[in-house]
């Protein structure tokens, strides 16, 4: 064999091996493989067609069942869009889809048996998730993390989604949209940010770990760090936590103040809420300290201790409206061990359905350049958060009398859920309104029955505050 002839099978040798490679090794794919585009192709015939149905990923995650492994059995399918990332190992064999790339309002968990899926399923995919015969659940039971994956039947807990289920489950499509994080302050952050990708403006590493590096050297699997953010009139605490497998573990965390983006997640045991980066390139902290406002430099507009109600009564202040929607139960004035507040719960109402209304005194914010509104609140005897509901909203158009006809605006807000112990109040933080304009209300919105015992929580709401300048 002549040298040409050596060289030239050398070459096509070469080109035969790259070609055989998969396109995900080396870059970030812009278009798909025959096979998987076909069954993408399949996948979406099938749901324009009535074969399967599209639904939303907080109907998905409301088929989990406490404690358990649920299969899916219905034909149904979510989309999402891919905001985490295991190029840098903080992420291990798993990835978060959340349901908007810009105003994401549930996110998901897709537990996967393969590493480096960074590589296919980049930040920002659009992805589809053919849901039957997966399961939904928990991979470690109680944490509190819905997850979907396969069936660990021995632990009745979600495992890992083998890599060749995934090829017919987990479906990319050649879209990728830039994931705009949601703003949030560490006073809103609840469960039902899990999963979702959120930024913090205003936010330092504690004193006591800046200059440490992201994982204490001591640490066998992950070392759990306090940020500080200027939230209103005080600063509020929360943890990024870092896996020792990151490859960023040993950079040394910056002392400025800035922007942090990150995936909301838990700890191993679901006690806390945590931070989790993609990489440091999220981190932005080179400026000076931030500012917190001067309480003495707001107008106290309402501040409401309900210190003087009448121990269960129903509640009748005046300015204030309490309106049964549904069911004859109203809100009540209660009175224990020198605190004052008001409650609904559904407790022996005897009415199927109770949904009931607190609404708050007029809010005038003419001439305001700033306005918010702070208070606290408690939940005791919670059995489903998801379907037991208290929600906030704020109204520009509430008339003072006629609850149901005004438009009302859905609020950002960290309600107590089921981890939070009973009776214990929660400070929402300052909810900054100051965007709005005229006079507004805010609604206080109670769901749950009197007759489904797993629905007749209470919730109290104490110390309503409203700020303006």
């Amino acid at each position: 064999m002549n040298i040409v002839t050596k060289t030239t099978l050398f070459i096509a040798l070469i080109f035969f091996i790259t070609a055989c490679q998969q396109e995900d090794i080396f870059e970030i794919p812009t278009s798909l493989g025959a096979e998987e585009n076909t069954s993408l192709t399949t996948l979406m015939s099938n749901i324009d067609s009535g074969q399967k149905d599209l639904v939303s990923i907080a109907y998905a995650k409301d088929l989990m069942v406490s404690g358990e492994a649920t299969e899916i059995m219905s034909d149904i399918v979510i989309k999402g869009y891919v905001v985490s990332s295991d190029a840098t190992g903080n992420f291990y064999k798993e990835f978060y889809i959340q349901d908007d790339p810009s105003a994401p309002t549930a996110a998901i968990r897709m537990l996967v048996d393969i590493t480096d899926s960074y590589n296919m399923f980049n930040i920002g995919r659009e992805v589809y998730v053919d849901l039957k015969g997966l399961y939904v659940g928990e991979y470690r039971t109680g944490d509190g993390v819905i997850t979907i994956g396969e069936l660990d039947s021995a632990q009745n807990r979600i495992t890992n989604i083998r890599e060749e289920v995934m090829k017919a489950h987990i479906l990319r499509s050649t879209t990728t949209s830039e994931i705009s994080p949601l703003s949030v302050k560490f006073s809103q952050i609840n469960d039902s940010h899990v999963g979702i990708m959120v930024q913090i403006d205003d936010v330092n590493v504690a004193p006591a770990d800046a200059g440490d590096p992201y994982v204490d050297p001591n640490d066998t699997f992950d070392t759990q760090r306090t940020l500080e953010a200027c939230d209103g009139f005080s600063k509020k605490t929360f943890l990024l936590e870092t896996s020792a497998y990151a490859t960023f573990k040993q950079e040394i965390l910056p002392s400025g103040t800035g922007t942090l983006k990150a995936i909301v997640s838990k700890t191993y045991n679901g006690d806390n809420l945590v931070l989790m980066l993609n990489s440091t390139q999220d981190v932005n902290l080179n400026g000076g300290p931030c500012e917190l406002l001067q309480l003495s430099d707001f107008e106290k507009v309402l501040e409401e201790t309900f210190d003087d109600v009448v121990d269960n009564s129903n509640f009748d202040y005046s300015g204030w409206v309490n309106y049964a929607e549904v069911g004859g139960e109203l809100w009540t004035e209660q009175y224990f061990n020198g605190n004052g507040y008001v409650e609904f719960s559904g407790f022996r109402t005897g009415d199927d359905v109770n949904i009931g209304w607190l609404v708050t005194p007029a809010f005038d914010l003419t001439g305001a350049t700033n306005a918010f509104v702070n208070f606290k609140l408690a939940q005791h005897h919670l059995d489903d958060e998801v379907n037991n509901t208290l929600e906030v909203f704020i109204s520009s158009d509430f008339d003072g009398s006629n609850v149901t006809s005004a438009t009302w605006e859905k609020m950002n807000v960290s309600i107590p859920g089921e981890d939070i112990r009973w009776y214990e109040f929660q400070d929402v933080g300052l909810i900054d309104i100051s965007r709005y304009s005229g006079t507004i209300h805010i609604g206080f919105k109670y769901v749950g029955s009197g007759t489904d015992t797993s629905l007749d929580g209470g919730y109290f709401v104490d110390d309503v505050l409203f700020l303006k300048k």
